[in-house]
C-alpha cells in the first residue's frame, strides 16, 4: 500500500469511529436526570413514564445509586408491568396506573436518610433499548410540628397540663417553651419558661393566683428552629379562701346595748374569688377577772365596698371585742381586729336585764390552714361547764380556742372487754431534687412503707420560704405509681417543698423538706438545695453542724492570738537590748509599762 493510500484511509477511519460511538450511545438507551428537594415527614413522587400503548406492559425497577448496565442497584421496588412484585419497605409504592406506563415511585414519610440518587429502569425489548431515568433527592429537616395541649387539672394555685409527642421534623426535639399570660394581656407580656427535658409529656405550673384566668401555649424546638405555637389553653384557677383580712374596721358605741361595726373588704388581690359573706364574732371582756366570755357569731352578706352591722342586746357599760373574717365559696380568711369598745352607760339599770338577756353558747372558732369552722354546743341543765380561753395570734390572723371541762355524774357499766386494733397509715416518702434549671424544678421521690393499706396517691406542699405551712401553701396531687414530677415556678424566689403519702386509712407524716431557689435561665446558683430532715437524727446533725461552725470561729482567733504574742515578745526583746530594762504588768485587763524606753515601736 502506498503512502497515498494510507492518507485516503484516515478520513475513513475517523468516520467509522464516530459511527461506532454513536451506535453505542444509541444502544445504551436514553438517560435523563433531575433534582428534587423535599422535607422530612412529607411524601415525594419521583417521576418515570414510558409509552405503554406502543411497547405494551413492561417490567420496571427502581434502585438507589447510579443506574448500572443491567438491572437496578440497591433495588427498592419492582413491577412486572401489571403489578408490584417486590419492595424494600412499605414506604415505597407505585401510586400511578402501571398499565398506562406511569411507573413513578412514591416515598412516604420522608426521612433525612432518604436523600440520594434514585434510578428508574424500564426494560424495553431489544439490545441496549432500556429507558433509564435518574433523579437526585435531597431531604431537608424542618421545625417540629405544633403541639396539641390539653388541661389535666386546675386548682387554686396550680395548673397541670399535658401533650402528646409530635413529629420532630427529622431532628430531635431539645426544648419545650411555655408561655403564660393573663387573659387580658398580650403575649408580649407572657412569662416564658424553657424546659430542657424532651421526654416530658406533662407539666405543672405552680404559684398562680386563685380565681384568675390565664392563657397558655407551648412551642417545641429542635436545632432547625421553633415550631408554630400550640393551641391556646384558657384556664381559670379555682377560688381560695381570702388571704387578707377586712380593712379599716371601726367600732362605735351607739347605745348602752348596741355597737356599730364598719369595715371594708380585703384588698382585691387578697380576695381570691368572689366575697360571699362576712363572719362577725364578738364577746364580752371581764376586766376584773381579765378574761373574755364566750363568743357570739353572726353572718352578714357581702354587698358593698363599705359594710356595717349593729350588734344589739349587749350589756351596758360592758367592754366587747370583735373579729371580722371574709368568706368565699372556698373558705374563710384571716380576721381583722379593732381595739376593745365599751357600750354606753345606762341611766336606769334593771335587775332583770341580765337575766332576760340570752347569749348563744357557741364555742370559739378554731383556725386550721386558711379556714375557721365555728362549732356550737348548747348548755344543758344536767351539765356544768367551766371555760378557759386562750388567745393565739400570728402575723396574719388571730385564732382563739376554748377548752371546756365537762362534769357529768353518771354510772357506767362495762360489758365485756374488747381489743382495739390501730390501723397504720403509710410512711412518708423521701423526696429529692433531680434538677433545677431556671424556673423548672424536677423532683423524684421514693415511697416508704405503705402501712396497712395500699398507697392511693401522693401530694406535694409548696410554699414561700418565709411563709407558714398553714397558710399560703400550694398543693399538687400525684398518682400512686408516679415517682417523678416536673413543676414550673412562675415567680422566681426561694421555696420549701415537702411531700405526703396517703392511703384509705389516712395521710403520712411530712417528708423531709427541700429548700429550692429558682432563678432566671443562664444564671449560676450556689447553695441551691437544702434538705431539712424531720427526725431526731436531724437534730443531732444540726448540733454537729453548730459545733463545726464554733470550731471554725475559735481556731482562727487562737492562731491570731499566738501570732500577736510572738510578735510582741520579739519587739520587747529588741527594746530590752536597746535600753537595758523594761518592766511590764497586767492590771485590770490593761497592759502597763515602766521604763525609760518609748513603746511607740509596739
Amino acid at each position: 500500500m502506498t503512502l497515498s493510500d494510507r492518507r485516503h484511509l484516515h478520513p475513513c477511519r475517523s468516520f467509522l469511529l464516530s459511527l461506532l460511538l454513536t451506535g453505542l450511545s444509541f444502544f445504551s438507551g436514553c438517560v435523563s436526570a433531575g433534582d428534587i428537594i423535599a422535607t422530612v415527614g412529607t411524601d415525594v413522587t419521583l417521576i418515570c413514564n414510558y409509552d405503554a400503548k406502543y411497547y405494551g406492559k413492561l417490567p420496571v425497577c427502581w434502585g438507589r445509586g447510579a443506574i448500572p448496565n443491567r438491572g437496578c442497584a440497591n433495588e427498592v421496588i419492582k413491577s412486572d408491568g401489571s403489578a408490584m412484585v417486590s419492595r424494600l419497605s412499605e414506604r415505597y409504592l407505585f401510586k400511578g396506573y402501571l398499565e398506562n406506563g406511569d411507573v413513578s415511585l412514591t416515598i412516604r414519610q420522608l426521612e433525612e436518610s432518604d436523600s440520594g440518587v434514585y434510578g428508574c429502569r424500564v426494560a424495553i425489548p431489544g439490545w441496549f433499548n432500556d429507558h433509564k431515568h435518574q433523579q437526585t433527592l435531597t431531604v431537608l429537616p424542618v421545625r417540629p410540628n405544633p403541639l396539641k395541649v390539653e388541661t389535666r387539672e386546675v386548682k387554686e394555685r396550680t395548673v397541670t397540663f399535658r401533650w402528646t409527642p409530635v413529629f420532630d421534623g427529622g431532628r430531635p426535639i431539645t426544648t419545650y417553651r411555655i408561655d403564660l399570660k393573663n387573659k387580658q394581656a398580650s403575649w408580649d407580656t407572657a412569662v416564658r419558661t424553657e424546659v430542657y427535658n424532651p421526654e416530658l409529656t406533662q407539666l405543672t405550673l405552680v404559684d398562680l393566683r386563685p380565681a384568675k384566668t390565664y392563657n397558655l401555649r407551648m412551642f417545641a424546638v429542635n436545632d432547625v428552629g421553633m415550631s408554630e405555637p400550640s393551641n391556646v389553653l384558657t384556664v381559670t384557677t379555682k377560688e381560695a379562701a381570702p388571704e387578707g383580712p377586712p380593712l379599716d374596721m371601726q367600732l362605735e358605741a351607739l347605745t348602752a346595748h348596741s355597737i356599730k361595726v364598719t369595715w371594708k373588704p380585703p384588698r382585691p388581690d387578697h380576695r381570691n374569688g368572689v366575697l360571699r359573706s362576712y363572719s362577725i364574732s364578738y364577746r364580752e371582756y371581764d376586766p376584773n377577772n381579765r378574761q373574755f366570755k364566750r363568743w357570739q357569731h353572726l353572718t352578714v352578706t357581702a354587698t358593698r365596698e363599705v359594710e356595717s352591722v349593729t350588734l344589739n342586746n349587749l350589756k351596758p357599760s360592758a367592754i366587747y371585742g370583735v373579729l371580722i373574717q371574709a368568706k368565699t365559696n372556698a373558705g374563710i380568711g384571716p380576721a381583722s381586729t379593732a381595739p376593745l369598745c365599751p357600750t354606753l352607760d345606762e341611766a336606769h339599770k334593771t335587775s332583770t336585764a341580765s337575766t332576760l338577756r340570752s347569749f348563744s353558747t357557741a364555742t370559739p372558732w378554731i383556725q386550721e390552714n386558711t379556714a375557721q369552722s365555728p362549732t356550737t354546743s348548747t348548755a344543758s341543765t344536767l351539765r356544768s361547764f367551766s371555760t378557759a380561753t386562750t388567745w393565739i395570734q400570728d402575723n396574719t390572723a388571730q385564732a382563739h380556742t376554748t377548752s371546756t371541762v365537762e362534769a357529768v355524774t353518771a354510772a357506767t357499766v362495762w360489758g365485756e372487754s374488747t381489743t382495739s386494733i390501730t390501723l397504720v397509715p403509710p410512711d412518708p416518702p423521701v423526696v429529692e431534687i433531680k434538677e433545677v434549671k431556671g424556673s423548672t424544678i424536677s423532683l423524684l421521690w421514693t415511697p416508704g412503707f405503705e402501712g396497712d393499706s395500699p398507697i392511693t396517691g401522693f401530694y406535694l406542699e409548696y410554699k414561700a420560704v418565709n411563709a407558714s405551712w398553714d397558710y399560703m401553701k400550694t398543693v399538687v396531687d400525684f398518682s400512686p405509681d408516679q415517682t417523678e414530677a416536673t413543676i414550673i415556678e412562675i415567680n422566681l424566689s426561694t421555696y420549701n417543698i415537702r411531700m405526703f403519702a396517703k392511703n384509705s386509712l389516712g395521710v403520712s407524716k411530712a417528708s423531709n423538706v427541700l429548700t429550692i431557689t429558682t432563678e432566671e435561665s443562664g444564671h449560676q446558683r450556689e447553695d441551691l438545695l437544702t434538705t431539712v430532715p424531720t427526725d431526731t437524727q436531724a437534730a443531732a446533725s444540726v448540733e454537729e453542724g453548730r459545733s463545726g461552725h464554733l470550731a471554725a470561729i475559735v481556731l482562727p482567733v487562737v492562731l491570731v492570738g499566738l501570732i500577736a504574742a510572738v510578735v510582741t515578745a520579739w519587739q520587747l526583746r529588741r527594746i530590752k537590748q536597746k535600753k537595758g530594762s523594761l518592766n511590764m504588768w497586767l492590771r485590770g485587763g490593761a497592759l502597763h509599762y515602766k521604763g525609760s524606753e518609748s513603746l511607740q515601736e509596739l
